[in-house]
């Protein structure tokens, strides 16, 4: 992918719509007395480049100083954020309820009490009904300030009300904190190591999560319900324990359909769900779900919700596309999965200034592997190679089984020259990033041996790796492998003198579509 630029102003005025940046100039101009606004020059200049360049724009307008650009920077940054609140504030629950909160308090400090707690009495209405617990929390606190400083009300049990519903609050909001900490540091352990290991890693995952989770009967709000289910998601995809990942992801989707008008509030959250709930469908082979669940969520993507929000078009472009690739993954069909690459390619270049490398390197690697299966191996090496020069402290996983992937593709073109070298630099690298398992190794035996064997030899040494590799198949720590390579079907492919995907796509056929 292409540089990013690291200017946050560059990033803000190059996510504004048409519609947003018409409305930017009409909202200054209609606050200034004059037309030759040093703020509107910079946005403009900004908005003409590809990319940031601080010199090229001082150059190219000599209006603007380099003593006097971080101010106006900063006070154009301050402008666009302004504008962009005053436009569909409605859409949003959070800016709905700090507007209200606001009237709130201008009527507290214009001294009309009575009128203020009225327009917190609907806002709790309004937080409560969405699930707004932190807001519900201030407004709570604000109402404690009136009545402790103003005689306001005759009702006796004020303050033990107040006291009720603030106590009941915190309880929420401390099990919403738990559980969304939980998730996330799972999440996070997920995204630096990817699947479990080794019996270490699983013992430690295990004890990590049991010491924190909480009981469901706890859980009666829709936040807390939906981190506990993320957090179930996360320790079983871990834990490559599909099943019960499934069983959470679909949790975790009916959450939502059941409180729909929380799709509108939480929309991220129903996008990720989807995702997994995909990606347990993948991993389980459940392929008429996939498909009912696919379609579902593609028409989603039309709906006004995305549609006139960037970061859920982004969102929903990612997965739906991962997704339609794994389709071809599970139907065999990587020739025809190969027509997707291009217009994924051009909307990564698109949004690249909004997409994190970790959903970048999973790309590549898909992409990979759908020139691998279809046998075009020097375009597979191209992606997998980007990869292995990114320098990035994430998904060591990946990082490993690319190389993998990246030696066994070398091994198909029959580079030998290189081959041995690859051989020890890939098992260096494994090693040291603790990814070395039984399938590894034996891997790994394999294309040592594969050097001194005659061309008449070779498959009877395929039969015997693929007979060690299907016994392992129910090992735990072993499907990780398979989980990254589908190192069966690539050694049946061998042995039948066949494409990877015809052997992929005969073991589809045979399922019944099931």
């Amino acid at each position: 992918m292409p540089n990013r630029s690291s200017d946050t102003l560059f990033q803000l005025i190059k996510s504004l719509k048409k519609s947003e940046k018409r409305n930017f100039k009409l909202y200054v101009r209609r606050n200034s007395s004059t037309d030759d606004l040093k703020i509107i020059q910079l946005f403009d200049a900004i908005d003409g480049m590809d990319v940031f360049d601080e010199s090229q724009l001082l150059k190219k307008n000599k209006g603007l100083s380099k003593q006097q650009l971080p101010n106006i920077k900063g006070h154009l940054y301050r402008e666009i954020l302004s504008s962009l609140r005053l436009i569909k504030n409605e859409d949003n629950i959070d800016i709905h309820l700090h507007e209200q909160l606001d009237f709130a308090r201008i009527l507290y400090n214009k001294g009309l009490y009575l009128q203020s707690l009225k327009t917190l009495d609907r806002i709790k209405e309004t937080a409560r009904a969405s699930n707004q617990l932190s807001f519900l929390l201030q407004v709570l606190f604000f109402e404690k300030k009136i009545e402790a400083l103003h005689i306001t009300r005759s009702m006796q049990d004020r303050a033990e009300q107040l006291t009720r519903e603030v106590d009941e609050t915190n309880r929420q909001l401390q099990l919403v904190g738990n559980l969304s900490n939980l998730s996330l540091q799972l999440y996070s352990w997920y995204i630096k190591n990817g699947h479990a290991r080794n019996m270490n890693d699983e013992a430690s995952v295990q004890r990590f999560f049991e010491d924190r989770v909480t009981k469901i009967d706890d859980c009666s709000g829709f936040y807390e319900r939906l981190y506990y289910y993320q957090s179930y998601c996360w320790y079983a995809f871990i834990r490559q324990d599909f099943l019960l990942y499934y069983r959470y992801a679909q949790k975790w989707v009916d959450l939502f359909e059941k409180d729909q008008f929380m799709i509108e509030i939480e929309t991220a959250h129903y996008i990720k769900g989807m995702h997994n709930l995909l990606s347990a469908h993948f991993d389980l082979q459940n392929y008429k779900k996939f498909l009912e669940d696919l379609a579902r969520f593609e028409e989603f993507s039309s709906s006004k919700v995305v549609s006139q929000n960037n970061n859920n078009q982004i969102q929903t472009f990612i997965y739906i596309s991962i997704a339609r690739i794994n389709r071809h993954f599970i139907e065999g069909t990587f020739t025809e999965g190969r027509e997707l690459v291009p217009g994924i390619l051009q909307k990564l270049d698109e949004y690249q200034l909004y997409i994190d490398r970790h959903r970048v390197l999973v790309f590549y690697y898909k992409f990979a592997s759908l020139y691998f299966g279809s046998a075009d191996f020097e375009s597979a090496i191209d992606f997998l190679n980007k990869i292995i020069n990114w320098k990035v402290e994430l998904r060591t996983d990946l990082q490993c089984y690319a190389r993998l992937l990246h030696l066994i593709a070398h091994y198909e073109l029959a580079n030998y020259s290189i081959l041995e070298y690859l051989i020890k630099s890939v098992y260096r690298f494994m090693a040291k990033m603790e990814n070395l398992g039984i399938v590894e190794e034996e891997i790994f035996k394999f294309l040592r041996r594969s050097f001194r064997l005659a061309p008449q030899e070779l498959k009877f040494e395929f039969e015997s790796l693929l007979n060690k590799l299907k016994q392992l198949e129910k090992n735990p720590f072993a499907t990780r492998a398979f989980s990254y390579l589908d190192i069966i079907s690539w050694l049946e492919s061998k042995i039948r003198d066949l494409p990877v995907q015809a052997v992929i796509r005969e073991k589809f056929l045979q399922r019944g579509r099931s």
